[in-house]
């Protein structure tokens, strides 16, 4: 059986890829930051599916603890699938915060780069050796860094670490290609997620906005996300690499 790692899956669009995936029959460990309950949630759905999964405590933005978690996944494979490597690793997990240039702190603004782009790095990078060769890594980014989408004032720190994830993963594909894994971006755009504490929930009044800058009238919803993610890492996906998919509904289309 094959084995996926999920970054972010207690909810949202981590939690949808986490659910289509184990749909393939693919089994998962599924990462969680504060919402506990929502991995345990995940977990026993996919178990009640016929599905394996395992829920794992992670802060990514502290790569001080990326060891301690690389030897808990590497338990996980052991004692659970009776495996020494995994195949997918999706670097989902994330933050979002606003403000103009004017009045970002340097504490936000290092806050960002830790868990946007210097946690997908690292955490890439512990769990490079437990990978299996013809696997494949996919990172979540956002369409806030792409040049087409339209710029937002207050975008500029979190779009800056998202674009800075697009452009690793092409260089992550070069690097990791020698080993047949292939490394791939989605790029989401409004989405309805949990993401900056659950704004949509909190300011249900942009919702409408948004959806009529969208060539199909509404904003995203997780499974739109997560499906794709699915099907990047499923063998139909073999012969991408190094790209960067917009899932936007045509957003400023």
């Amino acid at each position: 059986m094959q084995v996926a790692v999920v970054t972010g899956a207690s909810s949202g669009i981590g939690q949808s890829a986490a659910l289509r995936i184990a749909e393939r029959g693919i089994g998962v460990i599924l990462t969680y930051g504060r919402n506990q309950q929502g991995a345990a949630d995940a977990e026993a759905a996919i178990e009640q599916a016929g599905g394996t999964a395992v829920a794992l405590h992670l802060g990514l933005g502290d790569s001080a603890r990326f060891d301690g978690f690389r030897d808990r996944v590497a338990e996980a494979l052991r004692t659970t699938w009776s495996r020494d490597t995994f195949d997918h690793l999706v670097n989902n997990a994330g933050i979002a915060q606003t403000s103009l240039i004017e009045d970002t702190t340097e504490e936000d603004f290092d806050r960002l780069t830790r868990v946007l782009l210097k946690g997908p790095y690292f955490l890439t990078q512990r769990l490079l050796p437990l990978t299996a060769d013809g696997g494949s890594v996919v990172n979540v980014s956002s369409s806030a860094a792409a040049a087409t989408s339209g710029l937002e004032a207050g975008y500029a720190a979190y779009a800056a670490m998202r674009g800075g994830l697009t452009v690793l993963t092409r260089y992550m594909a070069k690097e990791f290609s020698p080993r047949g894994i292939r490394v791939n971006a989605v790029s989401p755009g409004a989405t309805r997620t949990r993401l900056a504490d659950d704004a949509f929930t909190r300011f249900p009044e942009v919702v409408p906005a948004l959806a009529a800058k969208t060539a199909f009238g509404r904003v995203g919803e997780p499974d739109d996300v997560g499906s794709l993610i699915a099907t990047l890492v499923g063998d139909e996906s073999r012969w991408i690499t190094a790209q960067d998919i917009e899932v936007s509904g045509g957003y400023q289309l």
